[in-house]
């Protein structure tokens, strides 16, 4: 009988502390592009949730938003971005965010809708680079890699289309904003895609790109935040979860080097 009393009793003790326990977890709020940066923090999730960390993923399609919220606080971190992107970033904005973990590799590609190879690139062909400094020094990087135009400095990561020494196949340069260069593929005879936004409009990097940097790429995405939050309990077990064997081995899995592990 006092059994039967108590069990209730128990039962609600015990549904107090877990809901105290949710109630006391540490909120982290992180900013990231859909794909595949939201989609592994929707992956670590529970695993932090575990951990007393209540993740909120804010979702962005640009590249200028999900920073500038960090810097204004509005955000604890960010995941989307590779540390040129920072660098150039903080030195325009005046902003002193950090990079405190590499994740993954996106490789660069080039992609195009009316040629299949270099080879039929002609005479004065439109191609498409993304407006932003980093990206664009990016691009023309791999266009120089390519045989295709020569910069004034071979390794100039910021550099623009200013900067081109050579340019034997007299090619006309659009800058636009990355988001929007897989719609505009039709328009133009070939577009250098970051890979989130390739994979987002349904195009394989490894199958579908004419060329594409390799494993080598110094740009790698990382986890973002500020100065004063880089050492917070909650920051270093975002980091630790998205460096796990398991977050690895679903990017192999699923990416089959369309994106590659940085850890």
């Amino acid at each position: 009988m006092f059994f039967k009393k108590i069990a209730p009793v128990l039962a609600v003790s015990v549904a107090a502390m877990l809901a105290g326990a949710a109630a006391h977890a540490e909120k982290l709020s992180v900013a990231a592009t859909p794909v595949p940066h939201a989609e592994l923090l929707e992956l670590v999730k529970p695993v932090l949730a575990k951990e007393g960390v209540e993740l909120d993923i804010k979702v962005f399609t640009d590249y200028v938003q999900p920073n500038q919220q960090v810097a204004d606080g509005h955000i604890d971190a960010n995941f989307f971005q590779h540390q040129p992107y920072l660098d150039s970033f903080n030195k325009e904005h005046k902003t002193s965010l950090v990079g405190v973990g590499l994740v993954h590799v996106e490789p660069f590609g080039a992609y195009s809708q009316k040629i299949k190879s270099t080879k039929e690139l002609k005479d004065g062909a439109l191609v498409a680079l993304p407006n932003d400094p980093s990206n664009g020094a990016r691009a023309l990087l791999l266009l120089q890699k390519q045989g295709l135009i020569k910069l004034k400095d071979p390794a100039n990561i910021l550099a623009t289309s200013r900067d081109i020494a050579e340019n034997p196949r007299h090619l006309k340069f659009r800058e636009l904003e990355a988001a929007t260069l897989p719609r505009i593929l039709p328009d133009v005879d070939l577009a250098l895609i970051n890979t989130n936004y390739a994979i987002e409009a349904g195009l394989n990097p490894v199958k579908d790109a004419l060329f594409i940097e390799g494993s080598d790429s110094p740009y790698a995405n990382l986890v973002v935040t500020t100065e004063a939050k880089k050492d917070s309990p909650a920051i270093k077990k975002l980091v630790q979860a998205l460096q796990s064997p398991q977050i690895k081995q679903f990017i192999q899995d699923k990416y089959q080097g369309a994106i590659v592990p940085a850890f």
